[in-house]
Parts: structure tokens; sequence; C-alpha cells
């Protein structure tokens, strides 16, 4: 590794964590969600067998309060992901702490598919697995992308990816969008999600060039496939492994990077592979400094395409 991962702490009005660095591994599926709900179950079992006992403490209720994630606690998240099949949708929120961020968090926003509250063709079941910035340099990047291919291996994704971020779940970041303006300038390497919003529009597209991409099904087919990418992305740091599904794992680089844009480096992989998926960006307009500036999600999501 040469680059050097900055430390975020971006406060909010009462001094509390509002955002910190770490990395996000997300996935969107294009199923109802009954039919996924034991996927997303084991996925949940890999990521708690991955991380520290007992990193993950709390969940928010259906009032929005924060709940101990005690023994009762996980028996009512076990319900709720595993046994809500006539509910319009499931979303599930496990937090590390009840007050300020921490690294490690789980976000399930599952949906019907064919409710008359969200728009069909737009709509996927999502998942987001997060990591502090720490774990990454303890286990290393070849463990945190192992993490990654087992979460990923019995979700029928469409796509997915994994990337340093700006840890914020629930896309509690708008809070503070105006200090985040300089470091998102700044750091082109760290993403920035909100799983609710992303979920309700990317249907079975891709969200953009990440270190690690994950292209399913009918996207990959819609690339025109692994031996199209092969020529498209003839690049030194891009690595391909098919994974079964007819699904493929691009791996851009050997650790995720930062992309502090003082330090003039180049990245032409990125650009390419960017905007190769552009077609299928998903149209996520929530402005970053208001909800009507032209400064919107969708112009930072092609930042890779310019």
């Amino acid at each position: 590794m040469s680059e050097r991962y900055p430390v975020v702490q971006v406060r909010g009005v009462y001094g509390h964590l509002t955002v910190r660095d770490g990395l996000i591994l997300c996935f969107f599926v294009r199923r109802r969600y009954p039919e996924i709900a034991q996927a997303v179950w084991l996925a949940l079992q890999t990521y708690l067998r991955a991380i520290p006992s007992g990193s993950l403490g709390w969940y928010v209720d259906q009032q929005g309060d924060m709940q101990l994630l005690d023994e009762q606690g996980w028996m009512h998240i076990n319900e709720k992901i595993l046994n809500r099949p006539k509910a319009h949708a499931c979303h599930v929120q496990l937090l590390q702490f009840d007050i300020g961020v921490g690294g490690y968090n789980f976000e399930y926003d599952g949906y019907q598919l064919d409710s008359q509250l969200l728009n069909d063709e737009k709509a996927a079941c999502a998942i987001a697995f997060s990591l502090p910035t720490e774990y990454l340099l303890e286990h290393g990047a070849d463990k945190v992308r192992a993490l990654a291919l087992e979460l990923s291996r019995d979700l029928p994704f469409s796509s997915g990816y994994a990337s340093l971020a700006f840890v914020a779940p629930s896309g509690q970041w708008y809070s503070v969008r105006r200090e985040l303006l300089p470091l998102l300038e700044r750091y082109r390497g760290f993403d920035l999600y909100s799983l609710g919003r992303t979920s309700r529009v990317i249907g079975t597209g891709a969200r953009g060039a990440y270190w690690l991409t994950f292209l399913g099904q009918p996207l990959l087919s819609q690339l025109g496939g692994l031996e199209v990418l092969r020529r498209e992305l003839p690049f030194p740091e891009v690595s391909f492994e098919p994974l079964e599904g007819e699904r493929l794992l691009l791996t851009l680089g050997e650790w995720p990077s930062p992309m502090d844009i003082r330090e003039h480096i180049v990245r032409p992989h990125f650009r390419a592979l960017a905007r190769l998926l552009e077609p299928y960006f998903p149209e996520e307009t929530n402005g970053l400094t208001s909800l009507l500036d032209n400064r919107n999600m969708g112009r930072w999501l092609r930042r890779f395409c310019l």
C-alpha cells in the first residue's frame, strides 16, 4: 500500500460524530425481498463472523427509535428479515452506536417490487455493510476483497461494489453536506451513499466505477459480457474474476484509493469503466448543497466520466 488514508470526522450541530471514514460493501438485487430473505440473512451472518464480536449493538425500530440489539433484539431482526412475506417492504438498520456514527453498520432495504408505493421498474432491494478504515489497515485489502466475495456469493445481485466511503448510515450525511463538500471535491475515491434513495431508482443498473465493481445479470450481458469488457479495459490495474451465475467481479487496483486530487494521479481505468457504465447510472437527483441546486448527486456520480 503506497497511499495514506485520511481520517474523516464530521460532527453535527450537537457535536455527535455524523460522518466518518471507512468502507462500504453494497449490493443491489432486482428480486422481491421474500425471495432473497434467506440469502440476506446468510450474508449478515457472514458479516458478523468477520467483524469483532459485539460490533453491532443497536437497531432502529419501526418508530425510528434506537433499541438495544440483545438476544430479544436479534430475535426481532431474524423475524423481520425471514418472516415478513406480506409486508410491502423490509427495512433493517443495525448500528454500532446509539449516538454518533460507528464504523460497523448493516442496512437493508427490501421491497415487494409490486407495491403501489414504488415505481417497480426503478426499484431494487439493497444491502450494505460498512467497515472502519482500521479494519482495512489491520487485515489488508485481500481480506476485505475475500469478505466482499463471500457476502456476494448467494445474493443474485444485478450490481454491487466495495469502496472507501464517507460512512453515514441512512444518508445522515445530508445534515452536514456543506461540511462534506470540500472532502468530496478532494477525495474522489470516497463513496457517498444513501441506500434508501438509491434502492428506489437503481433498478438493474450500476452506481459507478469502484475499487471492487460487481456486475450481474442483466447488466453484464448489456455491457457485452466478459470478452468485451476485457477489450474495453486493457489496463494492468484491472483484474477480472468470473463468478457463478454469469456474474463478474472487476478489481481496479490492489488497494482502494482515496484518489486525493492533490496528488495529481491519473486513473484512466476508472474513467473507462465509468463511461461504460454511465448509461446504466441511476437518476439520483438529491442536491449536495440543497435539494434545488445544480451540484446534484447525478453530477457527482459522473465525476469519473469527465
